[in-house]
């Protein structure tokens, strides 16, 4: 008995070992191709000049000028214009009908 709970757990220890290493490997972090190498660096390199704004990241001024001009032509084209926020949810407002009584008296 005590011979088959030990074949049984040396058979589950590959696969518990397969997890670990899969879940550990980007821990690593040291990529063994030169060209992952690069790509964690530039991105690495981009989270550093990111500042969280929503501007884009080593753009230059016209770019950042063409992109507002194509934002403005396009919150025009969808019923936005100066002082309208299309980025949020339209408030609907419904009146209530005016209903006529009901006249249930009978003569």
């Amino acid at each position: 008995m005590l011979s088959s709970r030990l074949a049984t757990g040396l058979k589950e220890v590959p696969k518990v070992l397969k997890r670990n290493v899969g879940i550990l490997a980007p821990a690593l972090q040291k990529a063994s191709d030169p060209i992952q190498q690069l790509f964690i660096d530039k991105i690495r390199e981009y989270r550093s000049k990111n500042t969280g704004s929503k501007t884009l990241v080593d753009a230059a001024p016209e770019t950042i000028r063409e992109l507002q001009s194509e934002l403005e032509k396009a919150a025009n084209q969808a019923g936005g214009g100066g002082g309208v926020d299309l980025t949020e949810f339209p408030r609907f407002k419904f009146d209530e009908p005016k209903v006529d009584p009901i006249n249930l008296q009978t003569k």
